[in-house]
């Protein structure tokens, strides 16, 4: 069996996810400048490869979405990292950021889930607008995209888990908070 590759998310949904959805678009038809081809969504475990079926992640985050609750946070505003990525902040609230702690904590007990600075407890958390092909075109990417007011009221209400299949990303399991 070859390896399926997975990535676990918090899609944004609502206004945000929408503007950001919006935006994305945007940028990819004015500067040809890519993102994800997931929707909106701050990263919780970056892409990872597995052989097997992932049955104890999928029980660790049942468990878990069972005894937490949605907690807000906001996207506010813009940065980037270098010329490579232009991203929309999110500001978690405390609630948030204790409640995703204990998310990766819990995730840890999956023996075939490691995490790193880029998507462990002390990641910044962004929404990617751009990421691909954009060195070439990243002053008119972060001139357009701050030109955009980005304020706005989320939740972190669902742990969501994509998997790699048919050059796409699809939605594997959704859990709500």
């Amino acid at each position: 069996m070859l390896p399926m590759r997975y990535v676990v998310v918090c899609v944004v949904q609502g206004e945000a996810g929408n503007f950001n959805n919006q935006m994305r678009e945007e940028v990819w038809n004015k500067f040809n400048a890519k993102s994800s081809k997931l929707p909106a969504h701050f990263t919780i475990k970056a892409p990872f490869e597995y052989d097997d079926p992932i049955d104890e992640l999928e029980s660790i985050l049942e468990a878990f979405c069972k005894r937490e609750k949605a907690q807000p946070f906001e996207l506010d505003g813009y940065g980037h990292f270098g010329d490579r990525v232009v991203y929309m902040k999110v500001n978690m609230s405390p609630e948030a950021k204790e409640m995703h702690d204990r998310l990766i904590d819990a995730m840890r007990k999956a023996p075939y889930i490691a995490f790193d600075k880029k998507d462990g407890k002390d990641k910044t958390f962004h929404v990617t607008v751009a990421s691909k092909r954009i060195q070439p075109v990243f002053d008119k990417v972060w001139e357009y995209a701050v030109s955009r007011p980005c304020q706005f009221e989320c939740e972190f209400n669902n742990i969501t888990i994509y998997k790699w299949q048919d050059n796409t990303w699809q939605v594997h399991k959704m859990y709500q908070l």
